[in-house]
């Protein structure tokens, strides 16, 4: 059975700049089922970033290492 690639888009604040981006890419790329991260980076509000995976994720891994890299999930949504 093919595994199918799911999308799970988390709120960010905190992030301002490129460095930000890819901190908060890094940390997510380190969690095992991640297969990429796409952050649209909206400076004074809280930024878009989409996780793609074919594996569940919770959402406590999720706030962790982006916590861990020193930013605040606001938000998560998921397609599946």
């Amino acid at each position: 059975m093919d595994e199918i690639d799911r999308v799970i888009d988390v709120d960010v604040e905190g992030m301002s700049c490129g460095h930000c981006v890819q901190h908060v890419t890094e940390a997510l790329q380190n969690l095992s089922p991640v297969k990429n991260v796409a952050v649209t980076l909206k400076p004074g509000e809280a930024s878009e970033v989409k996780v793609v995976t074919d594996t569940e994720i919770a959402d406590e891994d999720i706030k962790a290492a982006i916590d861990e890299a020193g930013y605040d999930v606001v938000g998560i949504r998921r397609d599946f």
